[in-house]
C-alpha cells in the first residue's frame, strides 16, 4: 500500500521560510517522480514543483521560482519543499504527489498515480 506523508506546514509571517517534508512508503522512490502541488480556498489545485527520480531534474512554476526549491533523499524515501520569502497569496494546502511516468515534469494532476493528504501552510501578511 503506497503512502505519502507530508510534514511542516504552519503559520509563518510573510518574508519566513519553511521547508515541507513527504515520506514515501510502499513503492520503489528511486524510481517515482515526485511532485508538489497547492490549493488555496476556491481555487483549483495548481502544479508547484517537480523532481525526477535521478534528483537532479526539477521544475517548478512561476510563482515560485527562485524562492522553492524541491529535492529529495532517495535512501531516506522522503521528497523535500524549501520555501523561502514567503508571501500570502503561498496560503494553501500543500500536497505531494508521485508517479511512475509523467510526459512532462510540468504534468497535470491527473498524471499522478498517489497523494498525501495535504498539510497546511498558512502565510499572514
Amino acid at each position: 500500500q503506497v503512502q505519502l506523508v507530508e510534514s511542516g506546514g504552519g503559520v509563518v509571517q510573510a518574508g519566513a521560510s519553511l521547508r515541507l517534508s513527504c515520506a514515501a512508503s510502499g513503492l520503489p522512490f528511486n524510481r517515482y517522480v515526485m511532485g508538489w502541488f497547492r490549493q488555496a480556498p476556491g481555487k483549483e489545485r495548481e502544479f508547484v514543483a517537480t523532481i525526477h527520480w535521478n534528483a537532479i531534474s526539477t521544475a517548478y512554476s512561476n510563482s515560485v521560482t527562485g524562492r522553492f526549491t524541491i529535492s529529495r533523499d532517495n535512501a531516506k524515501n522522503t521528497v523535500y519543499l524549501q520555501m523561502s520569502s514567503l508571501k500570502p497569496e503561498d496560503t494553501a494546502v500543500y500536497y505531494c504527489a508521485t508517479a511512475r511516468v509523467l510526459r512532462s515534469l510540468r504534468a497535470s494532476d491527473r498524471e499522478y498515480d498517489y497523494w498525501g493528504q495535504g498539510t497546511q501552510v498558512t502565510v499572514s501578511s
